[in-house]
C-alpha cells in the first residue's frame, strides 16, 4: 500500500486540521522520547513507526530524545540498542537530543511556578503524599505545607538544589487543585532529591524533574508541534498543558495526541518484566529469539520491511485491544515467501539405500531456489544412492491417506526418480538403522515414463555431502496455565541436529532461507560460526491467522 493511498488515521486528521488552521505553519515535528532503561520491544517498534512516519508523510522532522531525568536507571548499552533498533527498521532522526540537556531550563521553569505560586516545598515523605491524594470519589487534602510562602518555597528549592537535604526529605509538588477529579492534576510532585550521579551531568544536580513535569518542557524547547503518546497519557493530557500554559515561555506550545498501544497476545510487553527475565538468567538475554525486543525479533530472523508493514495493518486506535500474534507471523511469512532461496533440511533423519543404484554414483539434481519466484533460477543438490529423508516421511505402519514412504509403496524424491521402499531394518532394540530401496532409473526428474500416477513427494540430503545443523524451533515464551494467567513456557525453544544439502555449510550469519517443507530459518548471528551452523525458526509455513479474520 502506496503512501497516497493509506487511509489516513485520526492522528492524521488532526495534523492535517492543524495545517489548514496554519497552527504550526504549516510544520510537522515529531519526537520519539524511549527512556534508557531497557531494551525496545515490539510495542516501542509502533510508536517508532508512527512517529517517524508521520514526519516523513508530512515533510517534516522527528527527534530521538531520550528521557533520562531518572539517573538510578540508565545505561549506555540501553542507548546503543536503542539507535540499532532505530535504524535497522530504516528510519533517521532528525536531531539525537538528551533531557538531561534541558535540566537548566526546567529548574528556571519550576522557579517559575513557585514565584507565581503555583509550586510549593512539601516535607511530607512519598507515603503520606500518596495516602493523601484522596480517591476516585473523594478529594485529597491538603498538604501543610501548601501555603508556603513564593519566597520560603524557593528558598527551601535552592537548598534542595544544593544538597542541603536527604532523598526523599522534600519535594516541590505543583499547586494545582487537591479536589480535581482528575488524581493527576491534585498537586503533583514535580521535583524530587536523588543523590545520584547522573551519565550526562555527572554530580551537577541532586534534584531530577518528575516526567509529567519534564515531557511538556522537552517538547516545547525543541518545537515539537505533535507529541504523540501511548493511551495511558490521556488522563495526564491536562497536566500537560497545565504546565506549558502556567510556565508560559512558549507562545505555540505542542499539542499532546494519545493512541493504543499495542497489546500481542502471548507477548509480554513491560521492560521491567522483561530485564527480570534477563536479570535471572531466564533467557540468554535481551536479544534472545524468544523474546520480543526488537534485537530478539531482529536476531529471530524478523525482518525490518515486515514489522513496519504489521505496525500498518493493525493502525493507529484510540481504544486498547488485543492483536493476534499471528498477524505479526503472517506479515513475517508475507515478506519472505518470493525473496528467501529453498534448501533441504531432514529432522530426525532416517537413512534411504538403494539398492539397485549404481555403487559409487554421484549425481546432480537441479531444484528451484524459490517455488513462489522463479525468476530466482534453480541450483544443483548431490543425490546418490545413500541419502536421508525426514523422519516424519515414513511410517512402518501407516493410516489411510498417508502418502508418503512406507513399505511398498512408491513415493517421489523431489527433482530426483520415484522409490519404492521394500524392506526396514531395524538393530536388536527395534529401532529402524535404514530403509532398503529401489529407483526407477527412467523417472528422472520425479515423473514415471508410463504415467502411472504418484502422490508422496518428499525431499532429501544426500549422505555423503550431508552436514549437520543445529536447528531451534521456537514456541511462545508466554503461555496460559490452566487458570487463564500467562507463565513462561518450559517449552520455549526444542534444539536438533538436523542433516542439511551442503550449500548450508556456507550460511553467514544473518542469512535467511527456506527450509523445506519446515519453515522459514535463519542464520544465527551470534552462535553461527564456520565450525557449526546454527539456525533460528523464524516462522512456520502456514497460519491459521488470514487477513480480515
Amino acid at each position: 500500500m502506496t503512501e497516497e493511498k493509506r487511509p489516513s488515521n485520526f492522528i492524521e486528521n488532526i495534523i492535517d486540521e492543524d495545517n489548514e488552521k496554519g497552527t504550526y505553519g504549516g510544520e510537522v515535528y515529531t519526537r520519539f522520547p524511549p527512556e534508557p532503561n531497557g531494551y525496545l520491544h515490539i510495542g516501542h517498534a509502533k510508536s517508532i513507526c508512527l512517529n517517524f512516519g508521520l514526519a516523513k508523510k508530512y515533510g517534516g522532522r522527528c527527534n530521538l530524545r531520550y528521557d533520562d531525568t531518572n539517573p538510578a536507571k540508565e545505561d549506555v548499552e540501553y542507548v546503543d540498542s536503542i539507535e540499532e533498533d532505530v535504524k535497522w527498521l530504516g528510519f533517521e532522526w532528525t536531531e539525537r537530543r538528551w533531557a538531561s540537556d534541558y535540566f537548566d531550563t526546567m529548574y528556571k521553569a519550576a522557579c517559575e511556578l513557585i514565584s507565581k505560586g503555583l509550586a510549593y516545598v512539601d516535607d511530607q515523605d512519598a507515603d503520606t503524599i500518596h495516602a493523601t491524594r484522596g480517591t476516585l470519589t473523594e478529594p485529597g487534602q491538603e498538604s501543610p505545607c501548601r501555603n508556603r510562602t513564593p519566597e520560603e518555597n524557593q528558598a527551601l528549592f535552592e537548598e534542595m538544589k544544593a544538597g542541603r537535604y536527604g532523598d526523599g526529605e522534600k519535594v516541590l509538588r505543583a499547586r494545582i487543585d487537591m479536589a480535581s477529579p482528575n488524581i493527576n492534576m491534585r498537586d503533583p510532585i514535580i521535583y524530587r532529591i536523588a543523590h545520584k550521579t547522573h551519565h550526562n551531568t555527572g554530580d551537577k544536580w541532586c534534584i531530577y524533574p518528575m516526567y509529567d513535569f519534564a515531557h511538556p518542557i522537552e517538547d516545547a524547547i525543541e518545537g515539537i508541534t505533535h507529541s504523540i503518546c501511548t493511551l495511558e497519557f490521556e488522563d495526564h493530557r491536562p497536566l500537560y498543558n497545565w504546565v506549558l500554559e502556567k510556565v508560559g515561555f512558549w507562545p505555540n506550545p505542542p499539542k499532546q495526541i494519545e493512541f493504543a498501544r499495542l497489546n500481542l497476545t502471548h507477548t509480554m510487553m513491560s521492560k521491567r518484566k522483561l530485564k527480570k527475565l534477563v536479570d535471572e538468567g531466564v533467557v540468554e538475554g535481551w536479544d534472545d529469539p524468544r523474546m520480543p525486543t526488537i534485537a530478539g525479533i531482529r536476531r529471530r530472523g524478523y525482518t525490518p520491511a515486515s514489522i513496519r508493514n504489521f505496525c500498518e495493518q493493525i493502525g493507529v486506535a484510540k481504544a486498547n485491544s488485543l492483536v493476534d500474534q499471528g498477524q505479526l507471523e503472517h506479515c513475517v511469512r508475507e515478506d519472505l515467501q518470493d525473496k528467501v532461496e529453498s534448501r533441504h533440511v531432514v529432522e530426525k533423519p532416517i537413512k534411504v539405500v538403494l539398492t539397485n543404484y549404481p555403487a559409487g554414483r554421484v549425481e546432480e539434481i537441479e531444484i528451484e531456489k524459490n517455488r513462489n519466484n522463479p525468476d530466482l533460477g534453480t541450483r544443483k543438490v548431490p543425490f546418490s544412492g545413500t541419502f536421508y529423508i525426514d523422519g516424519e516421511d515414513f511410517m512402518e505402519n501407516p493410516p489411510k491417506k498417508y502418502f508418503r514412504m512406507y513399505p511398498g509403496n512408491e513415493v517421489r524424491i523431489k527433482g530426483a526418480y520415484l522409490v519404492t521402499c521394500r524392506e526396514v531394518v531395524k538393530d536388536e532394540a527395534g529401532n529402524i538403522t535404514e530403509l532398503r530401496c529401489t529407483y526407477d532409473p527412467e523417472s528422472r526428474g520425479g515423473n514415471a515414463p508410463d504415467g502411472r500416477k504418484v502422490k508422496g513427494t518428499i525431499h532429501f540430503v544426500e549422505a555423503s555431502t550431508a552436514v549437520k545443523i543445529r536447528v531451534r524451533n521456537y514456541g511462545d515464551l508466554m503461555i496460559e496455565d490452566e487458570a487463564g494467567e500467562e507463565v513462561l513456557n518450559p517449552s520455549s525453544v526444542e534444539e536438533e541436529i538436523c542433516y542439511a544439502e551442503p550449500i548450508l555449510a556456507e550460511a553467514r550469519p544473518g542469512e535467511r532461507f527456506q527450509f523445506f517443507r519446515h519453515g522459514y530459518y535463519v542464520a544465527d548471528t551470534k552462535l553461527c560460526t564456520d565450525e557449526e551452523k546454527v539456525f533460528n525458526r523464524i516462522v512456520g509455513l502456514k497460519s491459521s491467522w488470514k487477513p480480515g479474520k
